[in-house]
């Protein structure tokens, strides 16, 4: 299905739905996080997104990842799974969001320089100096990270 999400929201409108998404922490040798400013909110979230029809969580991060930042990961440990991901978007759109959030780090690609429909820019951010987040599961998801970091050897 070439996009199972928009298909969906043309039969249910802007009804609550339930989605799943994966998201990929990358954490820079400065021990700081990527974030991405989104383009259909300005908030700020860690890349990522939702999974589509047929695809595991481990697919939906690898592509979301690339598709927000340019960057071609590899996951180095599942982090946490999120289920109180409650999301309401510019246009009405109404979503409890399940999660699965990944610790990955890069392995090709480049970041993206120019703002795409999805990707205003990104940037890396300091654990406890983080801008505007999209809503709650991203700030429980960054501290997961945040947590997790001294268990690895990065």
């Amino acid at each position: 299905m070439a996009n199972y999400i928009k298909d969906i929201r043309a039969k249910v409108d802007h009804m609550p739905i339930l989605l799943n998404a994966a998201a990929g922490a990358i954490v820079n040798d400065q021990h700081q996080i990527l974030l991405q400013e989104r383009a259909d909110t300005h908030d700020w979230s860690l890349p990522g997104g939702y999974m589509e029809y047929g695809e595991s969580f481990e697919q939906t991060v690898l592509r979301e990842v690339a598709e927000d930042s340019g960057l071609n990961v590899e996951i180095i440990a599942p982090i946490n799974i999120f289920d109180q991901g409650f999301t309401e978007y510019p246009n009405g759109d109404v979503a409890q969001v399940i999660s699965m959030l990944y610790l990955v780090a890069p392995i090709g690609g480049h970041l993206i320089e120019a703002p795409t429909d999805e990707t205003l820019s990104l940037r890396y951010f300091d654990f406890d100096n983080l801008p505007p987040l999209l809503n709650q599961q991203n700030k429980d998801m960054i501290q997961a990270t945040k947590n997790y970091i001294p268990q690895t050897n990065m």
